[in-house]
């Protein structure tokens, strides 16, 4: 009977470590999916965001690093035309790795900085005269040092 208890001991020790072992794997796959697989999928829905909003006139850098502006799209072929100080290339959408600037932004800036051009003007102004004013001070002093010598 000892010889049998010995039997039955060891075989429910092997179950427990086999299910063990398949909590471990799927423990595994659990992880390497929240922290490799799902991360990529977000990534790669926000750069599909980021091309489907692709209009002319923005300012992108390409994944080789290049700089250029939007001169055309073309959604069927899924290319783009960069205008890069004058020189047009043609790239695919994909080689697009973000946006700079969009024509949109770039409007609104226009628009936001066109009152603080007119505040940085009058203050300009304002410098001015107080530099004027402050040098009219100066020279009376020094005529009066040059009537010493």
């Amino acid at each position: 009977m000892n010889g049998l208890n010995f039997l039955n001991i060891g075989a429910a020790s092997s179950s427990a470590s086999s299910y063990s072992g398949l909590i471990l794997i799927v423990l595994m796959i659990a992880l390497m999916y929240f922290f490799m697989i799902r991360p990529q999928q977000k990534q790669r829905k926000q750069h599909q965001d980021m091309m489907s909003q692709l209009h002319k006139g923005d300012e992108v850098v390409t994944i080789g690093r290049m700089h250029g502006k939007i001169d055309s799209i073309n959604r069927e072929d899924r290319t783009v035309t960069l205008d890069c100080e004058g020189i047009y290339l043609t790239f695919d959408m994909v080689a697009i790795a973000r946006v700079i600037k969009s024509a949109d932004a770039e409007k609104t800036e226009d628009k936001a900085s066109e009152p603080a051009e007119k505040k940085e003007a009058s203050s300009e102004t304002k410098e001015e005269l107080a530099a004027s004013d402050s040098s009219k001070d100066e020279e009376p002093a020094s005529d009066a040092d040059s009537d010493e010598k």
